[in-house]
């Protein structure tokens, strides 16, 4: 098995560093790929500062065909990567296929947001001393961007990164999770078939030891970190002086109502939660971890929701039928199985699955988990959904309101009222109405508040993320004034 090369300014690079990728299912080799040595590394950050300049004046028709290749590419080598993506990560071919058609969209809407960035002409002279004077606003790439992102959306997440960048016309050094690095070598492949100018992009996957540097590195004034709270916060308060985007943790709350009471829509409400508290293994920073019911249908929404969830099909991520695979890594798994086991030490009552082998925690419900239990308090990270009855919708807002973290929660209504109630109260930088917390469409602002994180990605709005304004303003000849 050839190892896959990395990607220096563009060119593919390939150097006597070789390591293996094994499936976190069972352990199969999956593919090589070799590591950039301290000068690949200083390659790429100087070709991205020389670039820079060039980057941000290249024509929005160059960077929306690039873009657009990459989007088209994406489609058409769509199985091959789809099996990439879950060999490597364990995901389910289910949403492998499915982080595929959305990484695909991703570069679309980032080749449009290409055509689209533009600015915008602004009259003056609505105070009088500006008499015969307008301003035109543009932005700007502030300079290049490290890229750093996590595992468990090894494709998406670096379209996240990758597609804003070249939209506006930064340079992007990108470091993929050495978990998981295969998927954005392979978006290296489709990169390098585009005519996008030399240094404007690098994929580096990089040993984590080789992070400080280049996050200290003062040619990359951009930092976008998706990843854990711990290392996003070290990466914040190393560099002050530098834009640090943070798409951080989460434990995401679903409130269910009882206007949303028919049999009909409860089924539905604990189909969707059962599914979404648990795929991608609940490694998802807005899967839903916590399910806060009106008591007046909490006995029967929770027999629904333990019936759901015990009926997802776990196994094979190769399997089409599977809906549930393994976590990332045993050390992952086990530190689940121990924040399960925490709970039901303090009280907490396991109402379904709550048993882990090997890599694999089977989809877990919990009832009466203590407020500061792990399980409830800080951010699983695995198929475990932990769920409450509530006397009335305010204590439900004051729950989801006292955690720390802020990212998306949802709530299950009939009434209008209580919708916007929610979108007025919930300190989150996502309110969903009728549907679960992981709802996120790539094109919205997607990002939290409190330790959830600071900026949002969605290609427009991580283009505001990644540039800064600059004004002209023109004033008419002396002549005229």
């Amino acid at each position: 098995m050839a190892p896959m090369p990395f990607y220096v300014a563009g060119r593919a690079v390939l150097s006597d560093d070789v390591r293996e990728i094994c499936s976190p299912y069972d352990d199969s080799l999956v593919g090589t790929y070799t590591v950039p040595s301290a000068a690949d590394i200083e390659r790429a950050v100087a070709a991205a500062d020389t670039v820079t300049r060039a980057s941000r004046t290249l024509s929005a028709a160059t960077r929306a065909a690039a873009l657009d290749h990459v989007s088209r590419r994406l489609a058409e080598r769509s199985d091959e990567i789809a099996q990439l993506i879950s060999a490597e990560n364990g995901k389910p071919i289910m949403w492998a296929r499915a982080e595929v058609a959305r990484a695909v969209s991703t570069f679309r809407w980032g080749a449009e947001e290409a055509r689209r960035f533009s600015g915008e002409l602004q009259r003056l002279d609505t105070d009088a001393a500006a008499e015969g004077r307008m301003a035109i606003v543009r932005r700007f790439a502030i300079g290049p961007v490290l890229g750093i992102s996590p595992f468990n959306f090894p494709l998406n997440l670096v379209a996240h990164k990758v597609a804003p960048a070249i939209a506006c016309g930064a340079p992007i050094v990108l470091k993929p999770a050495p978990k998981t690095p295969l998927s954005a070598l392979v978006l290296g492949q489709i990169l390098a078939e585009t005519d996008l100018p030399e240094g404007t992009w690098s994929i580096l996957p990089a040993a984590d030891a080789d992070a400080p540097a280049l996050v200290a590195d003062p040619r990359l004034p951009v930092i976008s970190f998706t990843g854990s709270e711990q290392v996003g916060y070290l990466i914040r308060d190393a560099q002050p002086a530098k834009k640090v985007i943070l798409e951080l943790g989460g434990n995401a709350a679903a409130i269910v109502m009882p206007d949303w009471s028919s049999d009909a829509d409860l089924d539905w409400a604990a189909s969707r939660i059962a599914t979404f508290g648990n795929y991608q293994a609940g490694q998802s920073c807005i899967s839903v971890q916590r399910v806060l019911v009106h008591s007046a249908i909490a006995e029967e929404f929770t027999a629904l929701l333990t019936a759901k969830v015990a009926d997802l099909v776990t196994g094979d991520p190769a399997d089409p039928l599977t809906v549930v695979g393994p976590m990332i890594n045993q050390e992952a798994a086990e530190r689940v199985e121990a924040w399960v086991a925490e709970a039901v030490a303090d009280g907490a009552r396991v109402l379904t699955g709550g048993t882990r082998t090997g890599t694999e925690v089977a989809p877990t419900l919990l009832a009466d988990v203590p407020p500061d239990a792990k399980c409830s308090a800080e951010e699983v990270f695995g198929p475990v959904v932990a769920v409450r009855s509530v006397p009335d919708v305010e204590t439900a807002f004051a729950l989801v309101n006292a955690s720390r973290y802020g990212l998306h929660a949802s709530v299950y209504t009939a009434s209008l009222a209580t919708a916007m109630a929610a979108l007025d109260t919930l300190e989150v930088g996502g309110v969903v109405v009728n549907e679960v917390p992981g709802f996120r469409s790539d094109v919205m602002p997607y990002g939290g508040v409190k330790d959830s994180g600071i900026g949002r990605e969605g290609p427009r709005f991580a283009i505001e993320e990644l540039t800064v304004t600059r004004m002209a303003v023109i004033a008419p000849s002396p002549r005229r004034l």
